[in-house]
């Protein structure tokens, strides 16, 4: 599995990039995760709901083609994309958002932070309050898009929406919870546990290459 550091990127590219990769995978792509994290921007999901932008503001509006409806996405959240082969990995896509929540419950542990996962929407909470977040698309056997974790991420855009399409539902990040910490050491833990995951328990991952 390549693991990608890519720092800041534009939402738009690296969706792009993200639907190029996929559409020209074959049988013998070796998967990928991106690391990354994006300038302001909302998104909505394939079958997003416009309704759920409650007031305009300056961040810009990206149509996109995950599932789900409308989220945030900004500087110093953590976002890692996962350009996985789920039939060469045996899975679905109720797996892979299982293995998504798993990595993210069990990295926030790691700091002292008991999330849960809710069957009904997908994502991790604290208390009731979402830090983090899943979307994927499934193309040709291959997902891409992924998960994003809120680190140091200013939540007050989250104001603006209905985040993921639930009214009232509030969102929550790690400074909230006493933890200070840079995206590149909170991606070590969490990178690790979706390398094992998607090879079958093998701890493989080597943290000095992030």
């Amino acid at each position: 599995m390549e693991i990608r550091r890519l720092g800041v990127t534009d939402y738009q590219q690296t969706w792009q990039a993200m639907r190029d990769f996929t559409v020209n995978r074959d049988a013998n792509t070796q998967d990928e995760l991106w690391i990354t994290e994006h300038p302001s921007v909302y998104t909505l999901g394939l079958n997003g709901k416009r309704e759920h932008l409650l007031e305009e503001t300056q961040i810009p509006i990206i149509q996109s083609d995950r599932g789900g409806q409308i989220t945030y996405h900004g500087l110093q959240q953590l976002v890692i994309y996962t350009l996985i082969d789920i039939k060469r990995q045996q899975i679905n896509s109720r797996q892979l958002v299982d293995i998504l929540e798993k990595a993210m419950i069990d990295t926030l542990v790691q700091y002292g932070l008991h999330a849960q996962a809710k069957a009904d929407a997908p994502g991790i909470y604290i208390n009731q309050k979402k830090i983090g977040s899943i979307g994927l698309r499934i193309k040709q056997g291959g997902s891409y898009h992924g998960l994003s974790l809120n680190n140091q991420l200013d939540l007050s855009p989250f104001n603006a929406i209905n985040t993921c399409g639930y009214a009232d539902l509030e969102v929550t990040n790690l400074v909230e919870q006493g933890i200070i910490i840079s995206n590149q050491e909170l991606a070590i833990p969490l990178v690790s546990s979706l390398y094992q995951q998607l090879n079958g328990g093998r701890s493989g991952f080597n943290r000095d290459s992030l």
